[in-house]
Formats: C-alpha cells, structure tokens, sequence
C-alpha cells in the first residue's frame, strides 16, 4: 500500500529546499526532527505534528502533551499563539494557528481572504481516545473546504469535511498511518437547511474498540476496530495513537490543484464571490468545542501524567506509554534528544528560521520562493483579527499542490488524495509563513 506520507514527501522534495523525511529516509542527527510536511529541523519541528517514524530516533519528537478535558469559547483568542511562538508549553496557551483567524460575537471565525490558502488552528492536548464536539457553521462556495478532524503524528486519522458545493451533508472518514483506502469514506446528512446557515452540532466519540460519528446527538456512523483486521499485515488499521483535534479551512479548488481535486471540491474556487465581495473573505464559524478524555487504554504502560511517548517506530497503540516527561523546549535549537538546549540563553520562540520553524511554503513546484508573513492576533480584542505581510502578489503564495495524479475524480486513489489528511496538510503546508 502507498503511505500518504511518501506522497506527501515526494512533492516537498521539489518544493522545498529543507532536508526532507520519510519512513524510509529519516531526519540527520543535526536536524532530527520530521515535520509533518516531510521536511527535518528542530525547535517547533519537534512539536505538534512531528512524526516518530521519518526523525533521526524516535524520541526526537517533543513528548506530546496528555489529553485535557476542557470546553471552549471564543470570546477572544487568549488561550491561542501563533505556531512560530510554541515551545510545547500547555500552561500558556491550549492552541497552536496559522493564517487569519479571529472572533467575532463569540464565535472563532477561520477566515480564507482572496488568494490566500486559509486558517489552520490545532490543539496542543493530544486526545488519546476521547469524544471531541464541535457546534459548527461550515463556509459555503465551490472549492472551499472546512475541516473537523483527529490526526496523530504517524497520520491517524478520524475526519469531518464539509465541501462548500454541497452544503446537504459533511463527509466522514478514517485513515491508519496514512495508508490510501478510498473505501472509508461515507457521507452523513443532517436536518435543516444547510450546512452554512445552521449550527449544528458534530462529535467524534472514540474508543479503543469502536469509532462513532454522531450529528445533533444522532448517531450516524459506527466502524469498529474488529472490521479493520487486515489478514495480509496482521494488524488492526484503526485509529489507535494519540492525536490532536485540528479545525481548517482551505482553498481545495485552487486553479494550481489536481484536477481530481478541484472536481472533489467542487469546481476552482471564486474569488469574487458574494462573500469575498462582502466579508473579504470566505469564512467557517465555530461556536463552543469540547474535548471529554477517556481512560489510558488497558495494558499501557503508566510512568508519570504528563505525556505520551512512542516507544517504537511501529506506532500501534502498544507502542506508546504515559510519562512523566515535560513537553517543554527550551528553545527554538532544542529537540526532543536536548529538550534543555538554549534555555538560559537569548534565544526564543519568537525567533525563527529554516530548520527551527517549519516555513509553511506553498508547496507547489514553482512556488517554494515565495512566501508570506503574518503577525497574529491572540489579543483579547473582539476581533482578533490578523494582519499579512506578503513577499509577492497573493496569487503567487497560492497553494500549488499536486495531490499525485491529475486525472479526474473518479480515480478513487486521487479521490482520496484529494480528501480529509490532505485537508489539514496542505492547509499547513501552504499556509502563509507566520
């Protein structure tokens, strides 16, 4: 089977000159840790995202924060930072953004301005089975795509998607370690009039032996851990390692995309749609989340209650323990092999670079040089809105990513290419450089 990580890695080899990472070829010592773009670094690298099984070793990776019961609302952006200003520190902020969010009578708005590919916001907790809900307004239009999703950092995957062409229902899926199988895919439909226009409330109740998609409180979709047995490798491939609630939008029906993919989406998207035309940008609402932790999996191994660590490149659930390890860098030059490194020194999150800070490029072929900044809000203002510095026109910062084929949407490999990882993937890695 095609790992969607190879994938993803084939295209960051042209369009980034950083060291690039797989499974197969893994991070240098100097630079030991594999983003979740496929490129090697340290500092953020090591954090959220970064993948055990392409780094220099296994614990390379900053151990991941445990899972916190906690509700959340919008009233401003406090307990949010930008990416390039995380050192892993829980205590000072629950989530991680990149692009142009902001709040707006209670609610987080995630913005997509014209030309540009969108807001990502992640947590820093990591859920290692739980049930996360979110009461949501998706964004509307051709070639927009909002996303709800669980991903860990070997790429499990639990998802909802929302197409801005098909405002009726929100498509469900599941991936194991990245592996394509286009088959787990499922539509859910809900009451009302559509997606964008009506709250509705969507939860992901996951457990050790079974998944559910629930809509309003109604169940609409059960898979369970006993139907994922593959003969062939022996394993269960079902979501089983612990992973961080991230909400996106992005821009699927970029003219620069596959043509399998603006056809899943839709169509290319209009910049100068109604709400381009009225907001300035095209927009999802999210109103309340929350995250209920379950219990440590049975026959885990329990050393402390501050995180989770891979204890072997297999990355199944027996593969991680519960320690009491900090999750904390002490700097941008630090990784998980010297968490300590830099930490009475000037150096700090603010600062950044290449191999300290993942650049978030577009990611395309032809447009790895040009990049964009932007300066974040997380104030405690109403709107929290960001500001962009660009290095070109908009049009050029433009996610340009190939999803592996350019053949149409009925090709089911490029249908799943199209779909919920690279939802979050190609939101972060085409992103604006923050």
């Amino acid at each position: 089977m095609v790992r969607f990580v190879t994938s993803l890695l084939a295209l960051s080899a042209t369009a980034w000159a950083a060291t690039s990472c797989s499974a197969s070829s893994q991070c240098p010592k100097d630079k030991p840790c594999c983003s979740q773009y496929g490129e090697c670094g340290t500092g953020a690298y090591c954090l959220g995202g970064c993948d055990p099984q392409a780094s220099f070793a296994i614990d390379a990776c900053a151990p991941m924060p445990v899972c916190q019961s906690k509700s959340y609302t919008w009233d401003n952006l406090d307990n949010s930072v930008l990416n390039t200003k995380y050192l892993g520190n829980t205590t000072d902020a629950d989530w991680t953004y990149s692009g142009f969010p902001k709040t707006e009578n209670g609610s987080l708005l995630m913005t997509m301005p014209k030309e540009s590919v969108g807001t990502l916001f992640a947590n820093n907790h990591y859920i290692w089975y739980g049930k996360v809900s979110g009461k949501i307004k998706s964004s509307r239009g051709k070639g927009v795509v909002t996303a709800f999703i669980l991903l860990s950092d070997v790429k499990d995957e639990i998802d909802y998607e929302w197409v801005g062409a098909d405002l009726t229902d929100v498509q469900t899926n599941y991936y194991w370690q990245g592996v394509l199988d286009w088959h787990n895919s499922a539509n859910a439909t809900f009451s009302g009039d559509d997606s964008f226009d009506d709250w509705h409330t969507y939860e992901i109740d996951w457990q050790p032996d079974q998944l559910q998609w629930i809509i309003d409180g109604e169940v609409k979709r059960t898979l369970k851990k006993s139907a994922t047995y593959n003969e062939t490798s022996k394993q269960y491939q079902y979501p089983q390692t612990p992973s961080r609630l991230q909400m996106s939008l992005w821009p699927a029906g970029q003219s620069s995309n596959a043509e399998g993919t603006i056809a899943w989406a839709g169509g290319e998207i209009d910049w100068d749609s109604e709400d381009i035309k009225d907001k300035g940008y095209y927009y999802a609402t999210i109103g309340q989340v929350d995250v209920q932790c379950y219990a440590t999996p049975d026959g885990v191994t329990t050393k402390g209650n501050t995180s989770y660590v891979y204890t072997s490149s297999d990355a199944m659930q027996s593969d991680v323990e519960v320690t009491g390890n900090s999750t904390v860098l002490g700097s941008l030059g630090a990784t998980g092999l010297d968490p300590t490194l830099g930490a009475n020194s000037s150096s700090s999150a603010t600062s950044s670079g290449s191999d300290s800070v993942p650049t978030n490029s577009s990611g395309g072929s032809g447009s790895a040089g040009n990049s964009t900044t932007s300066t974040g809000s997380g104030s405690s203002s109403d709107s929290g809105s960001g500001t962009s510095t660009e290095s070109g026109n908009p049009s050029s910062t433009s996610s340009s990513f190939s999803q592996g084929t350019s053949s149409s949407a009925a090709n089911p490999s490029d249908r799943v290419l199209s779909g919920s990882l690279f939802a979050v993937l190609v939101a972060v890695g085409g992103l604006v450089t923050l």
